[in-house]
């Protein structure tokens, strides 16, 4: 029987590639995970390390790969990533890993398949783990954490008449739209000589047991639904002791960007993994067996923002993340780099800039290791985007004094990066008295928000002259003094786009107008369009009124 996908030949060669990296007795990976900044914190550190695998204790299961499903656009997602597992797979098998297919409620379809009778064959493990062939919904772990999405309408993605047309196309062809599945897509090749078919969690625990297989990598959709809950899924081996992780780029989430949190789809996705990496098991990813680049899902158009957080002062380590989740959702993946709860001059996860598009610095006189320094220096030295909140003017400045042994500053940071020319502050006590635009004032993060609507909550910072090359949004001023820019645009020596807020107070948090400026100013610099005030009111108020269900 034929896939119902629509596969080109191109992908078929892909599948049947050899490239890769090749081991003679170990596979070497890196697993992530993330672990709390401190005791009870609520804040994640993204932490690797690196271990080195046995071929034959190890195995893949690959999960609900199947030919058909009844939403379009998991359909659409499998049959781009189909192509890239199975060359993960054939290269693993290659080395001696054990494959275990696991496309569930499709056994008939292989009752006489050689892979089928294997395990059929296998005699049952003495010891079971309990509930071992039951759906997981939680593990103990988990129990201290809110569920990210909102996934109890199923997650259904499709536009409505495309579905509807869908659904028509299975039933013409005698398949259940609801339940369309009957067999795993064919671009995922079955070695009859080696590999397992079963949907069963005793029957793969059993396999496993046989074996000896301590390491099992899971593959396949959906992480939210089947790769988590299924008998042999993440939860079940964690639970049991295994060393299970997931291949983060080689799977999909069923989630519905119309229900909470109101992101993009793959950022529910990576949500998902998120709070894998924290209450599950780690995960890896398949460049690591293949030796290129992480899979991206063509439709995975996000900027790659990273946010480095490291003060003291304004609580940005609270602020700025829940305004990422609210507002930042639908076009940016965004990742946080800590400052050490522990170490001052140190930031866990700066390397998290090779892989990011653009920068907000939230930072306050921090020395950092030289070599972190130094890929700060080059990343924005590549033209890239940059953002700056409040301390970022003096991010990397200790007031003339001498860095720690081993580390580094750059006390030029603010005029090189943003324009600026940090000196001071007014007292805390002053109030700062927002000047109106001038006539004719026209940008276009001025036309997201009304600046004029926002009462600074922090005192005034003083920043003039500024350099040239800088155009500011809007001015602020305490009474009896000169005014001072309160946000500016800047274009770089590198021609990197720059924007700065001296903003950015708890209190300036609280209002949509300044929620609305910042997103403006990130979009801006990144080259999108900005999201207009009344959105971010509306989005505000959606995802205030909502939270994380698995099911109805």
């Amino acid at each position: 029987m034929k896939s119902l996908f629509f596969l080109l030949g191109i992908l078929s060669a892909l599948a049947g590639s050899s490239s890769g990296l090749l081991w003679a007795q170990s596979i070497e990976l890196e697993l992530r995970s993330q672990q709390p900044t401190a005791a009870d914190s609520n804040r994640f550190h993204r932490l690797t390390r690196d271990e080195q695998w046995v071929p034959a204790q190890t195995a893949v299961i690959v999960c609900d790969m199947w030919d058909a499903h009844h939403c379009l656009n998991a359909v659409r997602r499998v049959t781009q990533l189909a192509p890239r597992m199975n060359a993960f797979c054939e290269l693993l098998r290659d080395q001696g890993v054990t494959i275990i297919h696991a496309p569930s409620g499709c056994m008939d379809a292989y009752r006489n398949h050689p892979a089928r009778l294997r395990i059929e064959r296998v005699a049952a493990a003495k010891s079971q783990p309990d509930q071992i062939d039951d759906w997981c919904d939680q593990i103990p772990s988990e129990e201290v954490a809110a569920y990210p999405i909102d996934q109890s309408d199923g997650g259904e993605d499709d536009d409505p008449e495309q579905h509807q047309q869908w659904a028509e196309r299975l039933a013409a062809i005698g398949r259940n739209p609801k339940a369309p599945w009957q067999q795993q897509t064919d671009v995922i090749r079955i070695d009859p000589q080696r590999d397992y078919i079963s949907d069963s969690g005793s029957e793969i625990w059993s396999v496993l047991d046989a074996n000896q297989i301590r390491n099992v990598i899971l593959v396949g959709v959906h992480t939210n639904m089947c790769v988590l809950g299924r008998p042999f899924g993440l939860r079940r081996l964690a639970a049991a002791g295994k060393n299970v992780v997931l291949a983060r780029d080689l799977t999909d989430t069923m989630y519905n960007p119309g229900a909470w949190p109101y992101a993009n789809h793959f950022t529910g996705t990576d949500l998902i993994i998120n709070h894998v990496e924290r209450y599950v098991c780690p995960t890896i990813t398949s460049d690591q067996v293949l030796g290129d680049q992480p899979f991206r899902f063509a439709g995975d158009q996000r900027t790659r923002l990273l946010m480095l957080i490291a003060e003291d002062e304004y609580e940005t380590q609270r602020t700025l993340p829940a305004f990422a989740a609210t507002h930042l959702s639908q076009h940016f993946s965004v990742d946080v780099a800590w400052g050490s709860d522990s170490e001052r001059n140190e930031m866990v996860g700066v390397q998290q800039l090779a892989a990011a598009d653009a920068l907000l610095v939230s930072v306050r006189r921090r020395a950092l290791p030289a070599a972190d320094l130094a890929l700060i220096r080059q990343f924005i030295a590549e033209g890239k985007p940059v953002i700056g909140i409040r301390t970022a003017s003096h991010a990397f400045s200790l007031r003339g004094k001498e860095p720690p042994a081993g580390t580094a500053v750059w006390p030029t940071f603010d005029g090189d990066v943003f324009g600026g020319n940090y000196s001071n502050h007014f007292g805390n006590s002053l109030q700062t008295n927002v000047l109106p635009l001038a006539d004719g004032a026209e940008h276009p993060i001025l036309d997201a928000t009304d600046v004029v609507a926002i009462k600074p909550a922090g005192s005034l910072y003083k920043v003039t002259p500024l350099a040239a090359g800088t155009r500011v949004l809007f001015s602020g001023q305490v009474d009896g003094n000169d005014a001072q820019p309160l946000a500016w645009t800047f274009v770089r020596n590198d021609g990197g786009r720059s924007f700065y807020t001296s903003l950015g107070h708890p209190g300036d948090f609280r209002q949509p107008e300044f929620q609305a400026l910042l997103a403006a100013g990130i979009h801006w610099a990144c080259g999108r369009p900005a999201e207009s005030l009344d959105h971010i009111n509306r989005q505000s108020k959606r995802y205030a009124a909502g939270g994380g269900k698995q099911r109805n």
